[in-house]
C-alpha cells in the first residue's frame, strides 16, 4: 500500500513546502485522509479537502505560487477520471448553448451577491491595472480608461460589449465618453443589475447568447468572457465580432490565458466555480482571427491579477458576516480557496492576462499602442 504522507511530503519538498512547518505557505494537516485525497484526486482532492477543513495554510496564494513554479502537477500522472475528462473534452463541445448556461446558473446567478461584495464601484469582475497604485478602485478605473483609450472611443461611437457582466464598462464608457453602448449577457441576474446600474445613460442591456446577436457597431469589446467560450467556439465568436464590426472599427479582447493550448480547464475550478470553462492560449485566439482581423497590439499584465484577486479576497472576508447566516463555512472556505489559489497561479506567471486589439483586415489607418 502506498505511503501517502511520504509521497505528499516528497512532492511538496520540491516547492520548499512542509507539512506543519513554520513558514506561512506551509500546509497544516488536520485530518489524516488529506494525504490520500491529494495523491489520488489531485486538484479535486486538494480543493475539496480544504473545503472540508482537512488542511489549512496561512498564505494559500504563496503556497500555490510555489507549487506552480515547481510544476508539481507535472510530476505525477493524471488519475483516470481526469484522463477521461480530457479525452471527452476533445470530442465534445463543452460550451454549447445548453452547456454554457451551467456557469450562468451556478456562478453568475447563484453566487452573484457574493461576487458583487468583492468588487469595486464599477463592479469589474476582471483584472484591474495596478499601474503606480495598490488601490483596487484606482486600478479598475485605470483598466477601464485604458480600454477606452485603446479603442479610441468618442461620442460618435456605438459600442458593443460582449459579456457585459454587471455593466461597469458600459457605465464608464457612456459617462466618460458619451458614446452609445449595447451590452449583452446570458445571465438574468447580470441583466437586471446592469440595467439598473446604467439607468439614465445611453446604454442598452440585452440578455442574449453572443451567437444569436446581430447589429452594427464601430467598436466592440469583450472582457473576461472568452474563458467561457471554449476552444471549439473561438472561431464562431470571432466571426460574430467580424459580422457586427463596421469597416475601420476596432475590437478589444481581454482574457485570462495559459502558456499551452488545452481542451479543458482545472478540475476543481470547473466543478465548483466555472463549469465547462477553460483558458485559451494566445495561438488559439490568433488562429481564430486569421483572415478576419489584423492583430494590432497585445498587452500582458497578468501579474496584476494576483493583486486583483487578493483585493477581492480581502473584500470577501470583510463582507462575509453579511452572508454567514445563509451560506455555510464550507462555502466560505470554497470561495477563499478559489480566490487565493487562482491568485497564486498568476503570481507564479503560470496564468496570463492579455488585452488583444484587433482591426478588420484591410483597415488603412495606423494604430498606436497605448499603455
Amino acid at each position: 500500500m502506498p505511503d501517502y504522507p511520504l509521497l505528499v511530503e516528497s512532492f511538496l519538498s520540491r516547492a520548499d513546502v512542509q507539512i506543519n512547518g513554520d513558514n506561512p505557505w506551509d500546509i497544516h494537516v488536520h485530518h489524516p485522509g488529506f494525504y490520500k485525497r491529494a495523491i489520488l484526486e489531485r486538484t479535486i482532492g486538494m480543493g475539496e479537502a480544504f473545503m472540508d477543513g482537512w488542511w489549512t495554510c496561512d498564505q494559500v496564494d504563496e503556497l500555490f505560487c510555489r507549487l506552480a513554479a515547481a510544476q508539481i502537477n507535472q510530476k505525477f500522472d493524471f488519475p483516470l477520471h481526469e484522463k477521461v475528462k480530457i479525452f471527452l473534452s476533445g470530442m465534445i463541445n463543452l460550451q454549447t448553448r445548453p452547456r454554457s448556461q451551467k456557469v450562468i446558473r451556478e456562478h453568475y446567478n447563484l453566487q452573484s451577491d457574493v461576487i458583487l461584495s468583492c468588487l469595486d464601484a464599477y463592479k469589474q469582475y476582471s483584472c484591474g491595472y495596478f499601474k503606480e497604485t495598490d488601490d483596487l478602485e484606482v486600478a479598475q478605473q485605470q483598466k477601464l480608461e485604458m480600454i477606452c483609450s485603446k479603442l479610441d472611443l468618442s461620442s460618435q461611437d456605438r459600442v458593443l460589449d460582449i459579456g457585459c457582466g454587471y455593466g461597469g464598462f458600459a457605465k464608464y464608457a457612456a459617462e466618460k465618453y458619451h458614446c452609445e453602448v449595447v451590452g449583452i449577457t446570458p445571465s438574468d441576474r447580470q441583466t437586471l443589475f446592469a440595467k439598473e446600474f446604467c439607468q439614465g445613460l445611453p446604454v442598452s442591456i440585452i440578455q442574449k447568447d453572443y451567437r444569436d446577436f446581430q447589429g452594427q457597431f464601430s467598436k466592440i469589446v469583450s472582457v473576461g468572457m472568452v474563458e467561457h467560450v471554449g476552444y471549439k467556439n473561438y472561431r464562431t465568436l470571432i466571426e460574430k465580432v467580424h459580422d457586427c464590426l463596421e469597416d475601420g472599427g476596432l475590437f478589444l479582447l481581454q482574457t485570462i490565458g495559459g502558456h499551452e493550448s488545452v481542451t479543458t480547464g482545472d478540475a476543481w475550478l470547473m466543478k465548483y466555480i466555472f463549469p465547462n470553462s477553460m483558458l485559451p492560449s494566445a495561438s488559439q485566439l490568433t488562429r481564430a482571427a486569421e483572415g478576419l482581423f489584423t492583430l494590432e497590439d497585445v498587452h500582458n499584465f497578468g501579474s496584476d491579477y494576483h493583486k486583483t484577486l487578493m483585493a477581492w479576497h480581502q473584500n470577501f472576508v470583510r463582507e462575509w458576516p453579511r452572508f454567514n447566516q445563509s451560506l455555510d463555512e464550507n462555502f466560505f472556505r470554497m470561495w477563499s480557496y478559489y480566490l487565493q489559489h487562482f491568485a497564486g497561479t498568476f503570481k507564479a506567471r503560470m496564468n496570463q492576462l492579455w488585452q488583444f486589439v484587433f482591426s478588420k483586415c484591410g483597415r488603412s489607418l495606423s494604430y498606436n499602442a497605448i499603455r
